[in-house]
């Protein structure tokens, strides 16, 4: 089987695993009254990828290829995760300490496998001769099509307030984890001579941080990171409880938002092939300007749009999601790959993925629950719409704030690139 074929694979179940609960989680949380504690298993995530994807990404490097713990990571993950759905289908109120417990230590070991498969890629690629930043984004592509794919089929099967999401997506993880076996050999740096502490540790990547234009790099990848989960956990009850209003009752996006979410991946498919061709002729720093940006009209979409009338403002905001996230999170490992050393390509990434989903994420999450639970959820059931805009509007204000703020600060001169 050819390289790119078995990597769009690796690709495709890889973000299945995710697509299968991130944006439907909450309407079941809510409709097992946990719907003040969103904030939590999102944040979690955040929380688990402030140390997992490099302390895995160290491991990589130093001692046990990078495909084996891709594979060893999704094999706890899933059997979790899976633990995780058949425990909320054995009872009608499950516990939130149970839940919440089987759903983070599934997380702790998935969220590394992000950075992973991208630095699995990165290394077959580079070993077959190949340009990653033209190379990579048509194969990872199909990651988001896995997203799609596995959201819509949790949409039709009626899942999305069900906990038979956690177990749909356990048994993708359990195939990805044999799958991953199959995978390209990825090298380990065993031989590395061990001149430091640092060295020996293996936290070479850390001393990113000394270099100044990847110390302020990082920075807003963790500001900008506050925006990554904010949607996935409260997109869905957001437009789901339209449904307690007669005048949106019936109408699609109210009784299918993971199938009206889902135009988010498919502007995300189309948005990831052109990345190549921005980076040569813009470079990061447009490219990551472009991503804030379209975060505030995300976040403003939402705030002023319905699934009735309003409906395209949904629709439009789906569709800014695709540069939203693309143009930020791919764009952004891509150019961590590059200005990167290959004997530490897995911890770097796992140092981006610290920044953006780590700190970013949880913080992001955290502090999205509060504003949600003032603007909302302690407001009367007439005036909860008002407050999901009131919210929203919030949360493109803090987008707003980070694109003029690095602007501003982040200094980087592009030379276009003509192929």
């Amino acid at each position: 089987m050819k390289l790119k074929i078995r990597l769009i694979i690796m690709n495709f179940l890889q973000f299945a695993v995710w697509g299968a609960y991130l944006t439907s989680m909450g309407s079941y949380l809510v409709s097992v009254g946990m719907a003040e504690n969103i904030g939590w298993f999102y944040a979690m995530q955040g929380v688990v990828s402030i140390f997992m994807p490099t302390l895995v990404g160290i491991v990589a490097d130093r001692w046990i290829p990078a495909q084996k713990v891709l594979s060893l990571c999704h094999g706890i993950a899933g059997a979790l995760m899976l633990a995780a759905g058949m425990y909320g289908l054995g009872t009608e109120a499950p516990q939130f300490s149970t839940l919440f417990t089987l759903y983070a230590l599934s997380v702790g070991f998935y969220m590394p496998t992000l950075a992973l498969s991208n630095s699995v890629a990165y290394s077959a690629l580079t070993g077959a001769g190949m340009d990653t930043v033209k190379d990579f984004p048509p194969i990872r592509v199909f990651g988001t099509v896995g997203f799609i794919c596995a959201m819509l089929l949790t949409d039709a099967l009626g899942f999305q307030a069900s906990p038979k999401q956690l177990a749909f997506s356990g048994i993708v993880g359990l195939v990805l984890c044999l799958y991953a076996l199959t995978l390209p050999p990825c090298k380990v740096n065993k031989q590395v001579e061990k001149k430091s502490l640092v060295d020996t540790l293996g936290l070479r990547a850390f001393t990113l941080f000394k270099e100044k234009k990847m110390a302020i790099f990082f920075i807003f990848s963790m500001l900008l990171g506050v925006s990554l989960q904010i949607t996935n956990g409260f997109a869905n009850p957001f437009i789901t409880s339209f449904k307690a209003i007669p005048e949106f009752a019936n109408t699609f996006g109210a009784n299918h938002a993971n199938a009206l979410i889902s135009l988010s991946q498919v502007s995300e498919t189309l948005c990831i092939l052109l990345i190549p061709i921005c980076l040569r002729k813009l470079g990061i720093k447009k490219v990551m300007l472009i991503a804030m940006f379209a975060w505030v009209f995300r976040f403003g979409l939402f705030g002023a749009g319905n699934p009735g009338g309003g409906v395209w403002m949904f629709i439009l905001s789906m569709i800014v999601y695709g540069v939203a996230f693309d143009f930020f999170n791919i764009s952004g490992s891509l150019y961590v790959d590059q200005e990167t050393k290959p004997e530490i390509r897995s911890s770097a990434q796992g140092v981006f993925m610290m920044m953006t989903n780590g700190f970013g994420a949880t913080i992001g999450t955290l502090s999205a629950q509060a504003v949600v639970n003032a603007c909302v959820y302690s407001k009367p059931v007439a005036e909860q719409t008002a407050g999901w805009s009131t919210a929203w509007y919030i949360f493109a204000a803090y987008a707003l704030v980070v694109a003029v703020l690095f602007a501003i600060i982040f200094k980087y001169k592009h030379t276009p690139q003509q192929n």
